[in-house]
């Protein structure tokens, strides 16, 4: 019997079968090393497609992401602030009518020491049944950059990685 599968994949636009897609990665670093890229603004954008977030990383405290003198990315608040090992937030997507239209949802960030590495797991729920790929599709390279930037000092630069980093859109895509 061979099991069909469905790649969650923002080049392909695919969408999760219901209202959650988690994305799982194993990075040789500490859960501090890894809370830090989480939150610093300028670590940030190194690897989310240019983007800083911006907040005082308490609980029940707001956060801004954007594009630093261009625009606005996303915002929320930070539900639960556990560090380093949870940061869970609401997450409103602001880049565009069409995600934007797609309401409130969650984003969790856990982080689990194994060895001398940590499981990053990054859940991204309250999807709505129609949900946009562009909501959720771009967590594969956010996740490759992070691992990439954290065990190399590297930047990863495809296929979006760095797509805001000079405050302009550029389709890095396929």
């Amino acid at each position: 019997m061979t099991a069909k599968h469905t790649t969650v994949s923002f080049a392909g636009g695919t969408a999760p079968i219901t209202d959650t897609a988690v994305f799982e990665i194993f990075i040789k670093a500490t859960p501090e090393q890894i809370w830090e890229a989480i939150t610093d603004p300028v670590l940030r954008a190194k690897f989310s497609f240019g983007v800083q977030t911006q907040s005082d990383w308490t609980p029940g405290s707001a956060y801004r992401a954007g594009v630093p003198g261009g625009f606005d990315i996303a915002e929320g608040t930070n539900l639960i602030v556990d560090r380093p090992h949870l940061l869970v937030q609401s997450f409103t997507a602001l880049w565009s009518e069409e995600v934007q239209a797609q309401g409130m949802t969650r984003v969790t960030w856990q982080i689990e020491p194994v060895a001398d590495s940590c499981r990053l797991t990054v859940v991204h729920d309250h999807l709505p049944a129609s949900a946009n790929a562009e909501l959720y599709g771009g967590w594969p390279m956010i996740l490759s950059g992070l691992k990439t930037l954290i065990e190399t000092g590297e930047l990863l630069t495809t296929p979006g990685s760095l797509m805001y980093s000079q405050g302009a859109a550029v389709d890095q895509r396929p």
